[in-house]
């Protein structure tokens, strides 16, 4: 794997007054300038799970932040046939598993988890003890957003975690689904008023339980959901190169914004064409 940005190598030189020559700035368009600082170090080998997890790291602090982690092919989708993973890759996971082995809670729709067969997340040994070191469980929370709480209360997700499960859902939630769930262990925490959960009570509401190191994995109706709220602090998004054509979902529809919310690049790594981004609201 290669780090693409920072890169020294990258940056156009400076000036004696102590500005920059040239427009690429050290970001990515400077690749012209040379092969990567880090090839001889880290290039044609897969990076450690200890080195994937320092470069995810959650920023330091008590605050709460809440990243997404999608993939998206180069015309846009953010699925192939209803799923993610025709775009993924074997690093795609690892980067995946890490941001999981990272976070306190894993927050996702209840669409995806019905099409993308969700299981509870589970405890492994390679961040057995980064997660004791920061009072983490063995493994994160799985939170499932849903209006209806339809769900099946039979699969695993609910049955079988290493921490109950929790679902997100407003006040106005079907009594008789609010009342099965919990009858199955899942925990119903009410984070809006109407029906809908509302994004920035979800995160508030996450954070009181001491779940701050917040991780979604869409689908995209959450995730815009997210953006539009203002609410999202960061996107891991996996550029894959592949091409859908069709007319798949993007990795974040619903409400639109006003003005577009801007982000600044953190951090580009590739590996076999995936470029695995990472991107900070601004």
């Amino acid at each position: 794997m290669r780090r693409l940005l920072p890169v020294t190598d990258m940056t156009a030189p400076e000036t004696a007054a102590g500005t920059t020559t040239g427009t690429t700035g050290g970001n990515l368009a400077g690749t012209t300038a040379g092969p990567p600082a880090e090839q001889g170090s880290a290039a044609g080998r897969d990076w450690s799970l200890d080195e994937l997890a320092d470069a995810y790291a959650y920023p330091e602090g008590d605050g709460v932040w809440l990243r997404a982690n999608m993939v998206s092919s180069l015309d846009g989708a953010g699925q192939h046939d209803g799923r993610s993973q025709p775009l993924s890759s074997d690093t795609d996971m690892r980067i995946f598993g890490t941001l999981r082995g990272l976070a306190d809670v894993v927050v996702v729709g209840a669409e995806t988890v019905r099409l993308e067969g969700y299981r509870p997340a589970r405890a492994r040994e390679a961040f057995a003890a980064r997660r004791a070191a920061t009072g983490q469980g063995p493994a994160p929370v799985i939170a499932v957003v849903s209006a209806s709480l339809n769900l099946d209360f039979s699969l695993p997700l609910f049955t079988e975690p290493l921490v109950p499960t929790l679902i997100l859902t407003g006040a106005a939630a079907p009594a008789e689904r609010v009342r099965e769930a919990r009858a199955a262990g899942a925990e119903v925490l009410v984070a809006g008023d109407g029906a809908g959960v509302e994004p920035a009570r979800a995160k508030a509401v996450l954070a009181e339980r001491g779940l701050r190191r917040q991780l979604t994995e869409g689908g995209p109706r959450l995730l815009g959901q997210f953006v539009a709220a203002g609410v999202l602090d960061e996107l891991c998004l996996t550029v894959s190169p592949t091409m859908t054509a069709g007319d798949a979902q993007r990795i974040a529809g619903g409400p639109s914004v006003a003005v577009p919310t801007r982000f600044a690049v953190a951090s580009v790594l590739e590996q076999d064409g995936f470029l695995f981004t990472r991107y900070r609201r601004i």
